[in-house]
């Protein structure tokens, strides 16, 4: 099985296809490269930005699968330049796991207190303001994922666990609404919605 890694999944992805026998393609920036050195010839990267057209379609060509994180860097729709060239140039049929922050929803039913969302709204416009990212491209990326007709899975992956820490200090994790009969979901549970 051969899957391309596009953006900061990085070393932990590319080192768990590899263990399970999978061939690599991984798309990086330039300046990021040398992170991969470690796998030597046992990987094949694509240096480029994510949101390159032609570097994602020479990435994913002939893959079985894409993994991609949608970084909201920067003021140019770069996580929507990521997302539109993956659903484009992934080979048909091929299962697509994108991962994006907490605040993407598909049904609207995710609830946050209002001191939470008080500190996103402040946080998020100095993001903005700063110029260092927008948290709308993300929203935009993954709207045009769910209306897609592609084989997708999107993970919330700010809601993971690993090792001992609990996420950003001072964040909750989001809470849905259960349905009638249904129970609600448990902190850092994985979240994934799949189309």
């Amino acid at each position: 099985m051969k899957v391309c890694i596009v953006g900061k999944l990085g070393q932990y992805m590319t080192q768990h296809a590899l263990d399970r026998g999978y061939e690599v393609v991984g798309v990086c920036r330039e300046q990021s490269v040398h992170k991969l050195d470690r796998f030597g010839d046992r990987i094949t990267v694509r240096p480029g930005a994510t949101d390159d057209r032609e570097v994602i379609r020479r990435a994913v060509a002939g893959c079985d699968g894409v993994l991609v994180v949608l970084a909201p860097w920067g003021m140019h729709g770069y996580a929507t330049g990521t997302a539109q060239a993956v659903l484009d140039y992934a080979e048909p049929g091929a299962p697509l796991v994108f991962s994006c922050g907490w605040h993407i929803t598909r049904d609207g039913q995710d609830h946050y207190s209002w001191p939470f969302r008080a500190k996103v709204w402040v946080l998020g416009s100095a993001f903005r303001l700063s110029r260092m990212g927008n948290l709308a491209d993300q929203v935009e990326a993954t709207r045009r994922i769910f209306a897609s007709d592609t084989r997708w899975t999107v993970v919330r992956g700010s809601d993971l666990e690993e090792g001992d820490s609990q996420g950003p200090a001072g964040l909750e994790p989001p809470r849905r609404r259960p349905r009638p009969g249904q129970q609600p979901d448990p902190p850092h549970r994985l979240r994934a919605v799949h189309g």
